[in-house]
């Protein structure tokens, strides 16, 4: 009974979160990086330099760090429901706003309120998958909505390409322009369906069987139990655990590579050779494909084998050789190959990494832990995408920027390789005599 309850609650769970969710994260993740695609014809009409373009999409990274924290602890306050509806709507809009800026300043000003709109978008889904998928499920369901982030450059490369070649001077306005606007629009329209789709917890699920409730409440139950010293935690405890600065430390490495990657990818691509936008477009989406494939294939044998560090170890590792070779391939073709492996190897580990964030910490600590990690790390998202423009401006071309990431990646790999295995069991262990002391003054 409790076997065929399992099987039936988690496919039905599954289906119903984490497509809708991966929607979610492909809209997120096209408002964010479409800058990327922008800059092709956007940085010479407004006079954009390759420092003054990294600087700005850096500035996104700023102001996301600084609003996430808060950002999570309201979604813990008022739930995931009505919280990231809310988020959803204030970015389409702020995204939107994109298509009206006319020099560096009001660049910089719109990236920040993007970032600011954004914050807790995605820390908070991963927490709320996380009151939703017991550990042995988390990393498939994880990597199921987070393959977005790599589907999203995928799909968003030939849309991007398409909308700046064909609204081109519509109403007198750039294309670039038009694509902010189109883009965003999904955002706003998703955010209002979010509060009708979303169910806060699984005690709420009408759509699953009472049996089916029950036994997915006794399972989360049951795990937060292992864990319940950890769940009440504040933040200065959280930030004084060394295990959230060492996944912060992980993740801001795996961000510089990836944002460097994902931001300059489109230009990075057509100094491959004389490309037009569209073609710039299709071409840009293959490594991104490559990088969905990988991240599902290897969450899934994460979680059948029940290993999360060597396996984020082995795939950073993996894309930052790659796309080290890619800087000074001797041709363009096996360059573009490599970048394909590149992306590959750094996506791929991302499902895994985020699993590996929700398993130490219960309940509001492990939302406001996720949000620790990813604020901390978003140093990595300015310093990446900042670096590759500084160095492109002083060299002329993107093979010292690449080296670069690549040694954020391998970086992020030796720190996921070094990683204390115990470090869940140490978490629960620093903290518990705090728990019962508190809870003895309480009673």
């Amino acid at each position: 009974m409790t076997t065929t309850h399992e099987t039936s609650t988690m496919k039905k769970a599954y289906r119903r979160l984490v497509p809708f969710l991966f929607i979610l994260l492909i809209v997120n993740y096209l408002d964010r990086v479409n800058v990327g695609f922008a800059a092709l014809t956007m940085n010479k009409e407004l006079g954009l330099s390759a420092t003054a373009f990294g600087l700005g999409a850096g500035v996104f990274f700023v102001a996301y760090a600084l609003f996430e924290v808060p950002a999570n602890a309201m979604l813990s306050r008022i739930g995931a429901r009505l919280w990231i509806g809310i988020i959803m709507i204030a970015w389409g809009l702020a995204s939107c706003g994109m298509a009206f800026i006319h020099g560096e300043t009001s660049f910089y000003v719109l990236r920040f309120i993007v970032g600011a709109a954004e914050a807790g978008f995605m820390p908070g889904v991963i927490a709320y998958l996380a009151t939703w998928f017991p550990v042995r499920y988390r990393a498939r369901a994880n990597a199921g909505v987070v393959v977005a982030t790599a589907l999203a450059s995928a799909i968003g490369s030939p849309l991007s390409g398409f909308l700046l070649k064909w609204t081109d001077g519509v109403m007198g306005m750039s294309g670039w322009r038009w694509m902010f606007i189109y883009e965003a629009i999904p955002a706003v329209l998703l955010g209002f369906v979010v509060f009708w789709w979303l169910t806060d917890s699984p005690r709420q699920a009408a759509w699953l069987d009472a049996g089916e409730r029950d036994w997915l409440v006794k399972e989360l139950d049951a795990e937060r139990r292992q864990l319940a010293a950890t769940e009440s935690m504040t933040l200065r405890q959280v930030l004084a655990l060394p295990r959230v600065w060492t996944l912060s430390a992980l993740f801001s490495c795996f961000l510089s590579a990836l944002y460097g990657v994902l931001l300059w990818a489109p230009q990075i691509v057509k100094s491959l050779g004389a490309l037009n936008d569209i073609e710039v477009g299709l071409l840009g989406s293959l490594p991104f494909c490559c990088a969905a494939i990988a991240m599902v294939m290897i969450a899934r044998r994460s979680d059948r084998v029940n290993e999360r560090r060597l396996h984020v170890a082995a795939a950073m590792g993996v894309g930052g050789i790659a796309l080290l070779l890619s800087a000074y391939a001797p041709n363009p073709y096996l360059a573009f190959v490599l970048l394909c492996v590149a992306a590959a190897g750094i996506w791929g580990s991302l499902g895994v990494f985020w699993s590996m964030t929700s398993t130490f910490l219960a309940g509001p600590s492990a939302a406001l832990g996720i949000a620790v990690i990813n604020t901390l790390a978003q140093v990595g998202g300015f310093v990446g995408p900042t670096s590759v423009g500084f160095i492109k401006d002083h060299t002329g071309n993107f093979s010292l920027a690449l080296a670069v990431l690549a040694g954020f990646a391998l970086l992020a790999s030796l720190i996921a390789w070094l990683l204390d295995d115990s470090g869940q069991r140490n978490v629960v262990t620093q903290i518990a005599p705090g728990a019962k002391a508190a809870g003895k003054a309480g009673a």
